[in-house]
């Protein structure tokens, strides 16, 4: 009997490209479970990470790579960059037969030394995913929809049962398929796999072939150093600093810079770029990155935390739980065929995140963990970030909304501002 398919946040998005371009290449970390929605949507498969199905596909593809694309459409080719060659011969098989639908690839590194020869722009398409969202998972009852919120209709309601000790465990055991899953009925074995992860990524999935002299340590310290300044926009050299703490060791600013470059390599950023609205005044702009991981669990096991631990720090827990917040509104964001950034200029004026799309429609976003006191402060920030903004040259928000928590009822304040506790919210 096959297992279960939980349906993903991607599978429209998929349909859509599939429907459109000769293949799709879904890309993303590892464990977030490209293979398995590639699996779902594929008639025939190619998996590379079979030993022998990739010893045989070596020779083969020295031979007469387009054998090895020989099957029902669309065919799965699992791992693709094990094989570089392959890239090609897709691209070449879909301009030859001029059909959509025919592949989808799936990635969780990007190629090494032997590039594509071309890159496939017109011909294949890029999907990222992500760990699961909270949505995904089935721990938010999905009453708040993003899309109605964008399109005007209705008034905001909902309520959630999530509290904040789940919230806090959510943040600990991360969106990692197989720790969603496993997780109801093994809830301590669920909890040690984001620090596995770590484990392994830094011993074993770093190629140290572009590398020269890698540095274990250094990477973890610099993963600890990117987990304490979770969703801000730290600075290389703070992060240098981090690195080598009593200064008796060095981290040039170079290796930094390579070691952060692996990460994004490896998916294992997902940085927030800042939004450059039309303001009223000459308000200079900050345009530097917000650092996020892709899941808040790898902050957590980085930090060698716990879901206790969360509670009994509030200021690190508001961080990490920025960081999910961040990454479940990438997620939905990408389903509606939006993106999400941030803002922040040189008074301090921040917002957590902006939902924009390109037809120029916006949104604003805070994040909180859900006290009075808080969603009082995130409303404040929000309304004063639109008299920064000038209206007359720029589209009206959508809507201004707190992201809480674990705060119960979804409401709209009398000032305009939406109250949203994360376990209602949906794309």
């Amino acid at each position: 009997m096959s297992k279960k398919y939980w349906p993903r946040a991607v599978d429209t998005v998929l349909q859509q490209k599939l429907g459109f371009y000769g293949a799709v290449l879904i890309e993303g970390c590892k464990w977030c479970g490209k293979s398995t929605t590639a699996r779902y949507f594929a008639k025939s498969i190619l998996e590379l990470q079979d030993p022998q199905v990739r010893k045989s596909s070596l020779e083969l593809v020295e031979l007469d790579p387009k054998l090895l694309l020989e099957g029902d459409k669309p065919r799965m080719i699992d791992e693709w960059q094990d094989i570089p060659p392959i890239w090609d011969a897709v691209r070449y098989s879909v301009d030859r037969e001029g059909i959509a639908g025919q592949y989808i690839l799936t990635g969780s590194t990007a190629p090494g030394e032997e590039l594509p020869r071309h890159s496939g722009i017109g011909r294949i398409a890029r999907l990222t995913m992500r760990p699961m969202s909270l949505y995904e998972s089935g721990e938010s009852n999905g009453q708040v929809s993003l899309k109605a919120m964008f399109d005007g209709r209705g008034e905001i309601s909902g309520s959630s049962d999530v509290s904040l000790g789940e919230i806090a465990y959510i943040c600990a055991r991360g969106g990692w398929p197989m720790s969603v899953v496993r997780g109801k009925s093994q809830k301590k074995n669920a909890l040690q796999v984001a620090k596995d992860y770590l484990q392994v990524l830094v011993q074993n999935d770093i190629d140290m072939s572009n590398v020269g002299s890698y540095e274990a340590n250094k990477m973890k310290r610099l993963i600890r150093s990117l987990a304490r300044n979770i969703a801000t926009p730290v600075s290389l050299n703070t992060l240098i600093a981090d690195v080598t703490g009593d200064g008796q060791e060095t981290f040039a600013k170079a290796t930094a810079s390579t070691y952060l470059a692996i990460l994004q390599k490896l998916f294992i950023m997902d940085d927030v770029e800042a939004w450059s609205p039309r303001l009223r005044s000459r308000t200079e702009i900050r345009v530097g990155r917000k650092r996020n991981l892709v899941d808040p669990s790898l902050a957590v096991a980085a930090l060698y935390g716990s879901e206790n631990d969360l509670l009994n720090d509030l200021n690190t827990f508001g961080l990490i739980f920025e960081s999910l917040a961040l990454r479940d509104l990438k997620i939905y964001m990408q389903t509606l065929a939006g993106e999400v950034l941030y803002y922040r200029d040189s008074y301090g004026q921040e917002c957590d995140a902006i939902l924009h799309f390109d037809d120029g429609q916006w949104a604003a976003v805070e994040v909180k963990l859900g006290s009075t006191t808080s969603i009082d402060e995130g409303a404040a920030a929000l309304l004063k970030l639109c008299e920064k903004v000038d209206l007359e040259k720029m589209r009206k928000p959508a809507f201004l909304m707190v992201l809480t928590a674990a705060s119960k009822y979804a409401y709209r304040r009398k000032d305009g501002v939406c109250v949203v506790p994360i376990g209602c919210l949906k794309w």
